[in-house]
């Protein structure tokens, strides 16, 4: 635990948050009846997590930040290394349980999501606690004893709804251990309950599947991918050494029983649904991950029992037995010291803002620094507002002109925007327009579905001439002005005054002075939208 600690401090502040985060940093500071309100339209899936980061942010931070929104996510990855290692000490003894759960530490993966504020290392933490509540009620063999496994189940699942398919692995665990009928009563009771409960918010979340819609169909690519991801090693000796262990792991009997389906199952059933359905992402099996780290020390555990058995005698040593157990223990962790110094630059990557899809602080401090006070600003798409949600300060003195209600107000994530016909009205009353809009928003090729996007493309391209670009990480902002009347629309759109990408933004604009100001985007700087 005090690795995975480590390990998730360092590199925690990296100096900005991408999409997803910034939708947790600005829902949690949201009031209660806000939070519930969008909730009915949006994002049901994360209503628990939502909830919990509102009392996080309002309890443990005066001003809240990018860190404290992460905190909950380094400390529930600490609390998994350490059941993992617990599960590991139950199926197979000490040592094992000590280089699983320093396996699971040292996995760049589990460091990448440990560093997000999303619920992905919370139910990572609900699913191994739930294991080993598993495993205990198995031994128990009392009605009593289902009732935290259950609860423990119920609550991972409502912070995520996916995590119901650790059930499936739980079956068939007590399937490989061939468990008597009196378990598998208690325990269907228990899954049975947890279903119920849970069938409220997948009946919501459905009518919501609009928000997964760009996941695509998984191949053997995901596949592989996958198992890359879940070893210490994503290439070279060490990714085939994991692999090798976890083959010689499958011979143990009980660690292979409860790590192979957790390992299995959940991504196995995903990807096989969403052949139908795309709903498969790495992130929502991201509690799989326990079980490859279990199946790799328990096979580990094995050949080093084969040599622990091992006798050197010579002429004046005699080391057998424990001593050589003992030494293997040190070696297995000192082989997982050098595994972790060997990837030392997989870590760093994976704590570098340029390796999440955006970073919205980099996309504020160029508007901080190429924008007027007072100039209008026009997002396309309209997610493109959560840059001035996340991060207000670079977007404290100008216009959003296609906004019609906020985002808490209106019950959104990123606000209502005019009508088409009243954002060509606002449109008309201006000379210049700042547009702030992702690379494929102005491709030719790309036709939204959403009329009011229609209108702000067809205006800009009718009206409007390009006088101004810059770029930033995938993010383009343009200054778009009037054309003469004279002028005719040409095929391409001209690009002058393009600023360098290499161009550093404003000392002023840091990404802990953006996070500082919540004064809300298209409202006066006097006004402060209140904490939660």
């Amino acid at each position: 635990m005090a690795v995975m600690l480590g390990v998730g401090l360092w590199g925690l502040d990296r100096g900005g948050m991408w999409g997803d985060e910034s939708v947790t940093f600005q829902v949690a500071q949201r009031t209660v009846p806000q939070i519930w309100r969008l909730l009915h339209d949006v994002d049901a899936v994360h209503g628990l997590y939502y909830l919990f980061m509102h009392a996080v942010l309002a309890v443990l931070a005066v001003h809240p930040d990018e860190v404290v929104l992460r905190l909950p996510s380094v400390c529930a990855a600490a609390a998994t290394a350490g059941l993992v290692a617990a599960l590991g000490v139950r199926l197979a003894g000490t040592r094992v349980g000590l280089w699983a759960g320093l396996l699971y530490a040292i996995t760049p993966m589990t460091g990448h999501y440990a560093q997000e504020g999303r619920s992905y290392a919370l139910v990572a933490a609900g699913v191994a606690g739930a294991t080993l509540l598993l495993l205990r009620a198995v031994e128990a063999a009392t009605a009593r004893a289902w009732w935290p496994y259950g609860t423990v189940v119920a609550l991972t699942c409502l912070l995520h709804e996916l995590a119901v398919l650790v059930l499936c692995a739980h079956a068939a665990t007590l399937a490989l251990i061939r468990v008597p009928r009196r378990v598998w009563s208690g325990w269907g009771r228990a899954a049975g309950a947890v279903v119920l409960l849970l069938l409220p918010l997948v009946w919501v979340s459905q009518g919501q599947s609009g928000q997964v819609a760009w996941l695509v169909t998984p191949g053997w690519d995901k596949a592989e991918r996958l198992v890359r991801h879940f070893s210490p090693g994503p290439v070279g000796v060490v990714f085939w050494a994991s692999l090798l262990l976890m083959a010689v792991g499958l011979r143990t009997r009980r660690p292979a029983a409860v790590a192979l389906p957790l390992l299995l199952v959940p991504p196995g059933i995903l990807m096989t649904v969403s052949q139908v359905r795309p709903l498969f992402h790495e992130r929502y099996v991201l509690y799989s991950l326990a079980g490859a780290s279990l199946l790799v020390a328990a096979g580990a555990g094995r050949v080093s029992g084969v040599l622990g058995r091992v006798r050197f005698e010579g002429r004046r040593v005699r080391v057998g037995g424990r001593q050589v157990r003992a030494l293997l223990g040190v070696t297995g962790v000192l082989a997982l010291t050098v595994t972790f110094v060997h990837h030392l630059p997989v870590h760093r990557q994976h704590r570098s803002a340029a390796h999440r899809p955006d970073n919205l602080a980099v996309v504020s401090a160029l508007a901080l620094r190429q924008m007027c006070p007072g100039d209008p600003v026009l997002f396309v798409p309209s997610v493109g507002r959560l840059a001035a949600l996340a991060y207000p300060k670079g977007f404290r003195q100008v216009r959003d002109i296609a906004l019609r209600e906020s985002a808490p107000r209106s019950g959104t994530l990123w606000g209502r925007e005019a009508t088409p016909g009243e954002l060509r009205h606002r449109l008309a009353s201006v000379d210049r327009v700042w547009v702030v809009a992702e690379a494929y928003a102005l491709d030719p090729r790309w036709s939204p579905p959403d009329p009011v996007e229609r209108t702000k493309l067809s205006v800009l391209a009718e009206e409007f001439t390009v006088r101004e670009e810059h770029t930033r990480d995938g993010v383009i902002l343009r200054l778009h002005v009037r054309r003469a009347p004279a002028d005719v629309p040409s095929a391409d759109v001209p690009s002058t005054g393009v600023a360098s990408a290499d161009e550093p933004p404003a000392d002023a604009a840091t990404a802990d002075e953006l996070s500082a100001d919540v004064t809300t985007v298209g409202e006066s700087s006097a006004e402060v939208r209140p904490p939660g």
